[in-house]
Parts: C-alpha cells; structure tokens; sequence
C-alpha cells in the first residue's frame, strides 16, 4: 500500500529558530492571539520571549497556562470554548507534549463545536482549525508534527487518541535553546518517548521508504546524545541533536504511526497518571522482545543504530540486542525500572489488558500480532 507524507506547512529548526516566529504571526494576519503553556513553562520564563515576539508581529496577546500533565478532554473543551468566545485568530502552543496537544485540540473545536470526545478515532474532524504554530520546549512528543493529540478521558481511566490532518499545525519552530532549563527527569522521559516513536514507526506495518530514513536517523541521535542531555543539560551540541532527534522521530510517527508500546502504555497513564514517556518507557523493552521476531532484519539495524556490535553475529542474535540497548539506556537516564515502581500490582494486571486490548488503531499497526494473553504476558514481564 501506498501511504500519505504529511508535514507542517512550515518548519524551523535549530538555534535562534524561535525569532522567525514574529514573522509567522504577521503572515497570518493575526490580532488576537492566544498563548497556550503549563506553569513549569511559566516559571521557567520561557513564555516572556515567546510573548514580546508574537507582540513584535502586531498582535495582541493573552496567555491560557494552566494545561495539566497527561491533559483531560475537560481541558481541551475548556480552551476550545475560551477560544470560540474571544475570537482569538491564532493559537500558539509552547511547552511539551501537553500544550501542544490542547492547542491543537481548541484550533479544530474553535471551527467544528462539540467536544473534543466527538473526533476521537481517525479523520472525523469535519472542517480545519484555526492557524496553530507549535513551540516544544522538550525533546519528546513530536508534538509539534504530527496529526495526533492524546487526552486523558477520566471516566474510563484511560487516554485516547484523535488522528486527523487537521491536527497539523500551520507553522512548527523547534529551537533546543528552548529546552535547555528542561530539568533532567523530563529530559530523560521525553527523550525516550521519543526514541519509541522512532523503533516503532521504523518497525510498523505502516512504515514506508519515506519514514525509514527519518526514523533510522532518529535513533541514531537520540540513542548517541539522551545520556549527555540527561546528565548535563547545559550541553547546546546534545540539546540541538535531541531535538533534531525528536523531531525526526516526530515525522515518521506522524506517517507510519506507532504500535503495542503505546497501546500498552495509554491505560497505564489513564489509571496511575503515569507520564506519557516513563509509560512508554516501562513497557518499551519487553514489547521489543516480543515483537522482535517478526522483522529480524528491521530490529537487528535498531540495534545497530543504537550502537549495539551486531557484526559477526546472527541476525536473530543482532535483532536481540536491541531491547538490551533499550534496557540500558532506559537504566542509564535514572527512569523507573518495573511497573511495581509506579504503584501497578498483580490484581491491576486485568484492567489494563482489556483496556490495552481496546486500542486496535495501535495493534493493527504492531508489527506482531498481539493476542490478550500476549498483553497479558508483557505486564506481567513488565512488572
């Protein structure tokens, strides 16, 4: 099958990116803007430069900070009304993951209505947002280029994702010296967040051509450059080759998509609020293992890319070392070991296999098909 390669309609990255954002406003043609963050992005500041330049491009500026970790649809719907009644005509999200994901929920409901619950599953959003520029002040989600956004739904104790073209923002600026202040435990989760957007949409069904070469190169940059961002964060060189990391990893999980990682780890932050990439993280290694030998050759140049001595050895051997990479990079970064650690016991193991069995956008693009009792196993592993 052929798939379709989406980007933003405009991406910059690298150092001193941020300063072609008031140029970027003044193409849309903007008045009202408002600025979507969290308090940690607040109070480390980050908002001041970000505010003077959507200024600098003729627009007035009001700021929503209060997006939570792990956002709930109550959130989204919250902002999309916010934005409906003041009439704001561009959204500019700065933070990680979370922010981001708001402000591109409230651009599509500013236009379409509802709730955001109503466009859960993939294109069932009608019409386009309003314009939307997107600034990650982390290395991890790839927020900032893909066409997804994740909510927690409280009810169910479970988070659930909305895919639609749509969701691409207009205009992407990615500038490390943004998250040069990222404290090291989020360095570290987002960082390998990241690395599984990468090892999964290199190793989905949907995978193309297109997506390898971002994905690959991903791997290589994250796997290479998380240790020293995570120890030393004032590093410029490993801040820049992480977000380009991130970013890249972003582009092929816009396109290929992701698998059992993230199917597994929806529930998991859904009912003990665990963060989005310690989730993936706890979960990453023994998926890998399982998944392991349906593409032999495709895991086996994980490994590779990891920095793993794969020659001389079998390709069964070589795909293996893989999930050892993982393992210790996951150890290395100080990020929780088991499940136990995060409070998940034996009697929470059914919940969330049914929970994880639910996500069949995720599952059908697994490249191993994945039964209950497989789910099963693997919490179980992961504990």
């Amino acid at each position: 099958m052929v798939f379709p390669f989406r980007l933003p309609e405009v991406v910059y990255l690298g150092k001193g990116a941020v300063e072609n954002l008031s140029q970027e406003v003044k193409k849309c043609n903007a008045t009202r803007v408002l600025l979507i963050t969290d308090p940690g992005v607040q109070k480390a500041g980050l908002d001041k430069q970000v505010i003077e330049a959507i200024e600098k491009g003729g627009a007035q500026v009001e700021v929503f900070a209060e997006v939570e970790a792990e956002p709930s649809t109550d959130t989204v719907d919250r902002v999309g009304q916010l934005v409906r009644e003041n009439g704001y005509q561009l959204l500019v999200g700065l933070g990680g993951g979370s922010p981001m994901d708001v402000t591109k929920g409230a651009s599509v409901l500013a236009t379409n209505g509802g709730s955001i619950k109503d466009y859960v599953g993939i294109e069932l959003i009608p019409q386009r947002g309003i314009p939307a520029i997107l600034i990650p002040t982390t290395s991890g989600t790839g927020s900032e280029v893909t066409q997804n956004a994740i909510f927690a739904f409280k009810e169910e104790q479970v988070k659930k994702g909305i895919v639609s073209r749509y969701l691409l923002p207009k205009v992407a600026i990615v500038d490390p010296v943004l998250t040069l202040s990222c404290p090291p435990h989020i360095t570290a989760a987002t960082g390998v967040d990241a690395l599984v957007h990468a090892v999964e949409s290199f190793t989905a069904l949907k995978a193309t051509p297109h997506t390898d070469i971002y994905a690959l190169e991903a791997i290589r940059l994250i796997s290479a450059n998380l240790r020293t961002a995570v120890s030393n964060g004032s590093d410029l060189e490993a801040r820049e080759k992480m977000a380009m990391g991130s970013f890249f990893a972003g582009v092929s999980l816009a396109n290929a998509g992701v698998g059992a990682v993230h199917a597994l780890a929806y529930p998991l932050g859904g009912k003990f609020h665990v963060s989005h990439g310690v989730s993936n993280a706890l979960l990453f290694a023994p998926v890998i293992e399982f998944n392991c030998i349906s593409n032999l050759a495709k895991f086996a140049r994980v490994a590779e890319a990891m920095g793993e001595p794969v020659a001389g050895k079998s390709l069964r051997e070589a795909a293996m070392l893989a999930a050892k990479a993982v393992r210790e990079l996951v150890a290395d970064v100080g990020i929780p070991k088991s499940l136990r650690d995060v409070g998940v016991s034996e009697s929470d193991i059914e919940f969330l296999t049914l929970s994880a069995e639910k996500q069949t956008r995720l599952l059908t693009n697994n490249p191993r098909l994945m039964t209950r009792q497989d789910i099963r196993n693997i919490y179980r592993k992961a504990l």
